[in-house]
């Protein structure tokens, strides 16, 4: 439960503050005019979010078993591959998100209504796609018969939500940065055991070979039904009798990963993003004073 909980509040709250930063910079630049046709884009692309999701769940129901496996499997690799390049991402542009969204969001109000539906949709879409894929394939590999793993992707939800909220009323203040390096980390843990899942829905659907070469088999130490099996389950996907082959490729996929991702980083902001944030400490200086005025 506690790795699908991650998942909820690690995309929710990048979609959360995606939202707040779009809503404050309108607001405190005197356009509120434009915030309908942010709200539509935002709503469009929960919408679609959602019909994706619902989409894998009930349309994956009426396929034979083999395809079901075919299908899980294969999805659970896109979306470790679209989670990894988003948790690299994030990490490389969360101090200048603002920045660069601010930027998306001057062209498009030069551009009209249309343009800024359009923005708010991708901006916010992308991460909504993104979310119900992983979230599906997790809650698939987490699964032990119950509401758990998906009442923790709700309750992970629910608290982005929240602290969205108070980022945007100022009530909290957030290292973008660390909070997104540290929970990234997790999150290629929560990746590593999501492949190794899909690498095994592969073999059952006899796309992959080795089902039956098992790397171990501690059932008997770590009962699949046991407390400290299912909260093993919930965190890692762990598996007490995974396939050799599931097992060379979760290290060769979570050791390589991980080191990268904790490596310092060592380019500072673009030359684009310097110019923005000089535009928007521009707008920001001309506000104040119309106000003081």
């Amino acid at each position: 439960m506690f790795g699908n909980y991650l998942i909820g509040l690690r995309e929710g709250l990048e979609a959360s503050l995606v939202v707040c930063i779009l809503i404050a910079y309108l607001v405190k630049t005197g356009r509120r005019d434009a915030l309908k046709p942010i709200w539509i884009g935002i709503g469009v692309a929960v919408g679609v979010a959602l019909a994706f999701g619902a989409g894998l769940e009930f349309g994956s129901q009426e396929l034979t078993f083999e395809a079901q496996e075919l299908l899980g499997g294969s999805l659970s690799v896109i979306a470790v591959v679209l989670v990894t390049w988003m948790v690299f991402w994030m990490r490389r542009t969360a101090r200048h998100l603002k920045t660069e969204l601010h930027g998306k969001l001057d062209a498009a109000l030069q551009m009209g209504t249309g343009a800024l539906v359009a923005t708010a949709f991708l901006a916010v879409g992308r991460e909504g796609l993104e979310t119900a894929l992983f979230v599906w394939a997790s809650v698939r590999a987490s699964s032990d018969g119950t509401y758990a793993p998906l009442t923790g992707v709700l309750l992970g939800l629910l608290t982005a939500v929240l602290l969205g909220w108070l980022f945007y009323r100022g009530a909290l203040k957030i290292n973008l940065a660390k909070f997104f390096t540290w929970t990234g980390g997790m999150l290629v843990v929560v990746a590593a055991g999501v492949l190794a899942y899909g690498v095994h829905d592969l073999q059952e659907a006899r796309f992959l070979g080795g089902l039956a070469d098992k790397a171990f088999d501690i059932s008997a130490t770590i009962p699949p039904d046991s407390w400290y099996g299912t909260l093993l389950k919930g965190v890692f996907n762990f598996q007490p009798d995974p396939t050799v082959l599931q097992v060379t490729v979760w290290a060769l996929y979570l050791v390589p990963t991980l080191a990268l991702f904790l490596a310092p980083i060592g380019s500072g902001p673009s030359v684009r993003v310097k110019k923005q944030k000089a535009t928007d400490e521009k707008a920001e200086s001309a506000a104040n004073a119309e106000t003081a005025g």
